[in-house]
């Protein structure tokens, strides 16, 4: 039977990757972009809602713009980077920012689209995070800003798992690994094919016990 996905930030990168293999093995996906006015280059054919992740209103609006939708999986992709990589850099600005797409809004897209999950049959809520916030594998320090807000991002996950898991939601941090994006740079090894590829199949044998997990592409359980 196919499943529904909405994937936000489906105009680039990984969320654009996601849409992409979804559709292609005929699961259906509802995107989400800054401005579903100004369709996205990437080819996606499915339904597109505009969605502002540091606008309280338009994130609100969500759910009656996605309508009677029954959702499967959500997968919280877009994210922000941030050049604070340096305690001289971190500007109260720029970290409200970054903390706005990459920590809360992923919690108000989650609350928004609650009551469309439970009507779904599988209740999957899959947060894209980094290993860069995990606090233990941290030996270098840099970029505090991106790694503060993806570390908040696993503790939100882990939040949101102990207070749906008895409704039967599953909630994850996924490591997309380090991705040639525009993000990632050109330099980064692993393909936004490779990437995906792995997260679909993990994402596929989800069970109620890997929620509250945090996990890599390729399947390794990451230290928090």
């Amino acid at each position: 039977m196919a499943q529904t996905f909405l994937v936000t930030g489906v105009g680039r990168g990984i969320g654009a990757e996601f849409a992409r293999q979804v559709q292609a093995r005929g699961d259906r996906v509802v995107g989400t972009v800054r401005d579903a006015a100004a369709p996205p280059r990437t080819g996606f054919s499915g339904p597109l809602v505009s969605l502002e992740l540091t606008e309280a209103p338009s994130i609100a609006r969500l759910g009656d713009a996605v309508g009677d939708v029954a959702i499967d999986v959500l997968i919280n992709s877009a994210g922000a980077s941030c050049d604070a990589k340096s305690l001289d850099r971190c500007r109260m600005d720029e970290m409200t920012r970054v903390f706005t797409v990459n920590s809360f809004a992923p919690v108000l897209v989650t609350r928004a689209l609650a009551g469309h999950l439970r009507r779904g049959s599988r209740r999957v809520v899959v947060n894209i995070s980094s290993v860069m916030g995990s606090m233990a594998r941290n030996t270098g320090g840099s970029s505090y800003v991106y790694r503060a807000s993806k570390a908040a991002l696993n503790m939100l996950t882990v939040c949101m798992h102990h207070e749906l898991k008895s409704e039967g939601f599953i909630c994850v941090a996924l490591h997309p690994g380090w991705v040639r994006t525009d993000m990632g740079g050109p330099s980064a090894p692993v393909t936004p094919e490779q990437s995906v590829s792995g997260m679909l199949a993990l994402i596929d044998r989800l069970r109620p016990e890997d929620s509250g997990g945090y996990f890599a592409f390729d399947g390794e359980r990451l230290p928090w």
